[in-house]
């Protein structure tokens, strides 16, 4: 599992990080039976496409934001970056409540906040 500063050393990978992806979309996009069957060309199309997102897990502590390799074949954590707890308290509250489900998506305050940390890279990458 990488720190962040091995995953700021890795500035291709951090490119490719979707900071628009989901847990929830990224299953619609990978798993035949994800809830999305009206996606137009929001789909995969090929066994290699890969996407790479962050997501936040309720249960962890100190409260961390993982980096998630999602491929046709499975999931796989990248990497763990420490979150101010007030950050992961807002995006937790902000994504909602829903039983049986931890994993929740970043706030337009954690992705900065993340960015910042992963020096100079912008939302529009």
């Amino acid at each position: 599992m990488w720190s962040l500063e091995e995953l700021r050393r890795n500035k291709e990978l951090v490119n490719k990080i979707d900071w628009e992806m989901t847990q929830e979309k990224a299953i619609e996009m990978y798993l035949e039976w994800g809830t999305g069957w009206v996606r137009g060309n929001d789909f995969v199309a090929t066994l290699g496409q890969e996407s790479y997102y962050f997501v936040l897990y309720d249960w962890e502590q100190p409260p961390a934001a993982t980096l998630i390799r999602r491929t046709t074949a499975g999931a796989e954590e990248i990497a763990k970056v420490q979150v101010p707890q007030e950050l992961f308290a807002a995006a937790v509250a902000a994504d909602g409540y829903r039983p049986g489900v931890g994993v929740h998506s970043l706030t337009p305050e954690l992705r900065r906040w993340l960015c910042d940390r992963l020096a100079g890279v912008s939302l529009a990458a």
